[in-house]
């Protein structure tokens, strides 16, 4: 039981960090699903590949949560930190880099070009989207940001 609330808190908090992603890069625009539902559209970080999430931050591809400056490295959850990635990208960086020293030049190269490209899609959120608070309390209960 405790390992599926586990499982459900992690999800929710994916969800949440992919929704706030999602809102504050302007890449990512509303649109209609084929279902009739809305939608965020918008694309990898990476390589630039088209993704989609419900209003609630639930991926419909393979998107992801990537964090620019690795956690292994000291990386937070902040959201200047977090972009959406392909699942397949962030698992390559991860493998090629994040256990790399952190003044391996590569890493270093690889965080700033991610950095720059996260700056430039940097948006406030649209007055339109309904955005649950970032951080959530130990207890479940959400805090504002």
């Amino acid at each position: 039981m405790k390992r599926q609330q586990q499982a459900r808190g992690s999800a929710r908090r994916t969800q949440r960090l992919l929704l706030w992603c999602a809102a504050t890069d302007r890449t990512f625009e509303r649109a209609v699903a084929g279902d009739g539902r809305a939608v965020l559209t918008g694309k990898c970080i990476h390589c630039n590949a088209r993704h989609t999430l419900t209003e609630d931050g639930a991926p419909l591809t393979s998107a992801t949560i990537e964090h620019i400056v690795p956690r292994s490295q000291g990386g937070t959850d902040a959201i200047a930190n977090l972009a959406i990635a392909c699942a397949r990208c962030n698992y390559g960086k991860g493998h090629r880099l994040d256990d790399r020293p952190w003044h391996d030049p590569t890493l270093q190269r690889v965080i700033a070009t991610l950095q720059e490209r996260r700056a430039a899609r940097m948006r406030p959120p649209p007055d339109w989207l309904d955005l649950p608070p970032l951080t959530a309390a130990p207890d479940g209960e959400a805090d504002e940001p």
